[in-house]
């Protein structure tokens, strides 16, 4: 096994055994960790960067198949611009509009604790997205008759 290849296993065993004490964590076949919180699914990997720069990289889908509502796409917009754990993204497909949470960060030498805040910091804010934009989603699609 490489170094990198050792960096990042380890780092990845510390983001499962950090994120354990609040979720089920699975191990897909590549060493990505799998969890869902709530309605929100969230893969993490790990990746070196460059030699001593071995980063995790948490995304969570927070929505998808929404409504293409230029509207909606604002509010995801705005709400972009004030989140400190992540950088939204909403992409636009035939089926409609999804919005993902991305976040990398440098966490070799954490400990378990710090790293298991962070991390869960992230996931907890792509769930409370997720409500919100849902929110928006019902207010604005008209009661059926």
């Amino acid at each position: 096994m490489t170094q990198e290849a050792a960096t990042t296993a380890e780092l990845l065993t510390a983001a499962k055994e950090a994120l354990e004490t609040y979720h089920e964590v699975n191990v897909d076949d590549d060493g990505a960790l799998t969890l869902r919180h709530g309605d929100v699914p969230c893969a993490v990997q790990a990746m070196q960067l460059a030699e001593g720069l071995t980063v995790l990289s948490l995304t969570c889908v927070v929505a998808w198949d929404l409504p293409l509502d230029e509207k909606l796409a604002q509010s995801a917009a705005e709400r972009a611009g004030q989140g400190l754990f992540g950088t939204l993204g909403v992409v636009r497909t035939e089926r409609g509009m999804d919005v993902t949470l991305r976040y990398a960060f440098p966490a070799e030498g954490m400990e378990q604790q710090p790293l298991g805040t962070l991390l869960m910091l992230v996931v907890s804010t792509a769930s409370q997205l997720r409500g919100e934009l849902l929110t928006e989603v019902e207010e604005d699609t008209p009661a059926a008759d």
